[in-house]
């Protein structure tokens, strides 16, 4: 075989710089560089004198590629590459050990901005032991997840959002005072006897929707009928009330409700 006829046969097997460039997503610049410091040398030259890339050409600059990806400098990639006692699949027993490594990085690194992330975007701008210390065992992080995901695109949720966002520890003690109140005159209102259509329990339902109006949301009676019919579908909006006193959940829903017909037999 004549060396013409070699490099005939070498132009039809092997890819010209550009095609590599393309294939591998590296510039022509970068591999006419690893051709000047003999990091990637092509195995061929066209009659013109172009670079021609071999199979074997290929695997070394896959290699170089990955390992460059991984922050290896060129001096370090070439003493990698040049090592006679490694093999192509040592070099990638290597690559993927180091990709593995920084996989478990970049896990740790979101795991960090996400919790980043949750504390700006909660609204709640408190230590878990502070919301611990105010809200006790009623707040959970589970519900607050919950919610974003099942409202987080509504103008309630949009709205509470933009109010807590600039509310300080302080301000969170009111909301849970005025919380307790409210609860306190439910539980006074049944504890008396009084039917969850009577004047006391319909203006406790009230007290209830103005501190939501007034912290959270903007928020009618209409709206806030759909929020007492909650505290008995959901069992765990349920348990909240039950654990306050027995019975709760339910009488406060029906004064919601009783409520709300009275807003809307005041405005007919």
């Amino acid at each position: 075989m004549t060396p013409m006829t070699k490099v005939n046969e070498l132009a039809h097997t092997a890819l010209t710089v550009g095609q590599v460039a393309e294939q591998l997503g590296v510039t022509v610049r970068t591999l006419h560089h690893y051709d000047a410091i003999g990091l990637v040398v092509p195995s061929g030259r066209t009659p013109a004198g172009y670079r021609l890339y071999t199979v074997e050409d290929l695997t070394r600059l896959q290699h170089v590629v990955v390992y460059r990806r991984l922050g290896f400098a060129l001096e370090e990639i070439t003493l990698l590459l040049d090592d006679p006692s490694v093999d192509v699949g040592e070099h990638l027993r290597r690559q993927r050990a180091a990709v593995m490594s920084r996989l478990d990085e970049m896990r740790d690194l979101i795991t960090a901005i996400d919790r980043a992330m949750e504390k700006e975007m909660s609204g709640i701008k408190l230590t878990k032991e502070e919301q611990k210390e105010l809200f006790g065992d009623g707040f959970s992080e589970d519900y607050a997840d919950e919610a974003e995901q099942r409202w987080g695109e509504t103008e309630a949720w949009k709205q509470s959002q933009s109010r807590t966002s600039k509310y300080t520890k302080e301000d969170w003690a009111e909301v849970k005072a005025e919380m307790d109140a409210t609860n306190a005159a439910f539980v006074s209102a049944m504890t008396d006897g009084e039917p969850a259509t009577s004047e006391r329990a319909m203006d406790a339902a009230e007290q209830s929707r103005l501190h939501i109006h007034t912290w959270f949301y903007d928020i009618t009676p209409e709206f806030h009928r759909s929020l007492g019919d909650m505290y008995v579908a959901d069992p765990r909006f349920t348990k909240t009330y039950e654990d306050i006193k027995p019975g709760m959940a339910q009488y406060v829903r029906d004064a919601i409700h009783a409520n709300a017909d009275r807003a809307a037999g005041q405005q007919s």
